[in-house]
């Protein structure tokens, strides 16, 4: 579009011309949390646009960025946030603090961790929920517990590339002694969402339950992550059929 003489192109409208009620943080103070959609959070975090954007554009190709989905606005890292315009350094940081901070949230299916029973593998999951999930890379976890089965420690082991992590049973093992732990529970993610164990899982698995042995340390479970969801071997009968 070419612009006329003395003539302006039109421009987004100010966030500060509009109506106090539709302002982002003024309908939040007045409506409350739970008025506010996706677009509108986001905006205040933001907090300014461009010339050609206000807050509450760039909230919304954000958005559209992250297809409408907080699971994939997750993902998102610093840099990726930034390199879009409006965004930069300050605010995309901003945007991974709050998301963070949500993903820390205890819920009413969150333990305390230290001493809590483990009875199932939906327990060992919601234990790793806030490490594994909306990871873009593979990382690999244990749970160190006494012989009543209750959490004496959680422990990163490794952290991979997008599908592939290294673990060394030395280091397992050593950790589980220092820890004193009767037994151990076995946690990755998979960052494609893919929940079915592969081979080079389950010959892992084997490898750190032979090992368990020599030390008379169990190995209880070994929990897939992918979105939202998980598989364990022992649900799955693999970890009995790897024990034999």
């Amino acid at each position: 579009m070419k612009k006329e003489e003395g003539v302006s192109l039109p421009k987004k409208s100010s966030i500060k011309n509009w109506d106090e009620a539709d302002r982002p943080i003024e309908k939040m103070i007045q409506s409350g949390r739970r008025a506010m959609s996706e677009v509108e959070l986001l905006a205040i975090l933001i907090s300014s646009g461009t010339k050609e954007e206000n807050a509450l554009d760039v909230a919304q190709r954000i958005w559209e960025v992250a297809s409408s989905n907080l699971n994939d606005l997750s993902k998102l890292t610093i840099h990726e946030l930034a390199q879009y315009k409006g965004i930069g350094m300050a605010k995309a940081a901003k945007i991974v603090a709050a998301l963070e901070l949500s993903r820390r949230k205890p819920n009413a299916k969150t333990p305390r961790i230290r001493q809590f029973q483990v009875g199932s593998s939906r327990d060992a999951y919601v234990i790793m929920m806030k490490h594994l999930l909306d990871l873009r890379h593979e990382e690999f976890w244990m749970i160190m517990l006494n012989g009543a089965h209750k959490v004496i420690g959680t422990q990163q082991l490794s952290v991979g590339v997008s599908n592939a992590t290294l673990v060394d049973p030395k280091k397992v093992y050593k950790l589980a002694l220092d820890y004193h732990a009767a037994a151990l529970i076995f946690a990755h993610n998979h960052p494609s969402g893919m929940m079915k164990p592969s081979e080079p899982d389950i010959d892992l698995t084997k490898k750190l339950v032979l090992a368990g042995k020599l030390f008379d340390i169990n190995v209880l479970d070994h929990i897939i992550v992918g979105d939202r969801d998980y598989v364990s071997m022992a649900d799955e009968g693999i970890m009995e059929r790897i024990s034999d």
